[in-house]
């Protein structure tokens, strides 16, 4: 039953309760005298202050059902709103999920090989092909995200030169991303955002904005956001940023 039917429900009971209190007929007596009437009149004052005394008790009834279904409606309205950050969140993860999942894996590769300090290239180790992609796996098709950040973690220990590095911080920023730790987040995106020539920095300095947004840091994403724009102008992290940056203003 919804709060206002609730409220409804318990002010017909009440107002039931005060009209049969009020109703009720006072005694019929015969006034036959000085001590009758006097009688009389002081049961009268006592059956007004009778009905008074309910009134006021059923008043202070209603004052506290009120304040209690306002209690109930903002706990109500702030678990939906964490519900819906929280399914935002996923939603996130699962679009950029949905877009790598659409990327063949020799393209996947083609961005960090091209980092002419690497030596590594995508055929070049078969174990490292393999780690990385049993990692990935663990999102895509087993959808065991502890397992992930555990396994990414180990890849980068593993293969800290690898040329998936990049990627692997930038899952690992999403994973943390998702479930709300934002430190841990930001310390991935950043290290994303170092590697000037990754096709994930764009997003990653987008994610580092809306970190610092949520984290009543504005003026720190602003520049993370014009960033974006003016490194990425044509980018779909640019347009996001240009709407981030005018609800910032």
């Amino acid at each position: 039953m919804s709060s206002s039917k609730m409220r409804s429900l318990a002010l017909m009971l009440l107002v039931g309760a005060a009209t049969q209190v009020v109703a009720a007929p006072a005694p019929v007596t015969e006034l036959n005298g000085g001590s009758a009437k006097g009688d009389s009149l002081e049961r009268l004052e006592r059956m007004i202050e009778a009905r008074n005394q309910v009134q006021l008790d059923m008043q202070r009834q209603l004052d506290m059902l009120a304040s209690e279904m306002d209690e109930l409606r903002g706990i109500v309205e702030r678990n939906s709103y964490d519900l819906g950050q929280m399914l935002e969140r996923q939603r996130e993860l699962y679009r950029e999920v949905d877009a790598l999942s659409r990327q063949p894996q020799a393209k996947q590769a083609e961005a960090p090989a091209a980092d002419k300090s690497s030596t590594e290239t995508y055929t070049s180790n078969v174990s490292e092909n393999e780690a990385y992609e049993s990692a990935v796996n663990l999102i895509l098709k087993e959808k065991d995200y502890a397992g992930a950040i555990t396994a990414f973690t180990g890849f980068l220990k593993t293969y800290p030169e690898s040329a998936y590095k990049a990627n692997a911080h930038y899952w690992l920023g999403q994973l943390f991303f998702t479930q709300n730790q934002l430190t841990e987040a930001a310390e991935q995106f950043k290290a994303v955002a170092s590697v000037t020539d990754s096709n994930k920095r764009a997003d990653a300095l987008l994610k580092l904005g809306i970190i610092a947004e949520r984290s009543k840091k504005n003026d720190e994403a602003k520049k993370f956001y014009q960033e974006v724009i003016s490194a990425y102008p044509e980018s779909t992290s640019s347009r996001q940023a240009e709407k981030k940056l005018k609800q910032l203003k």
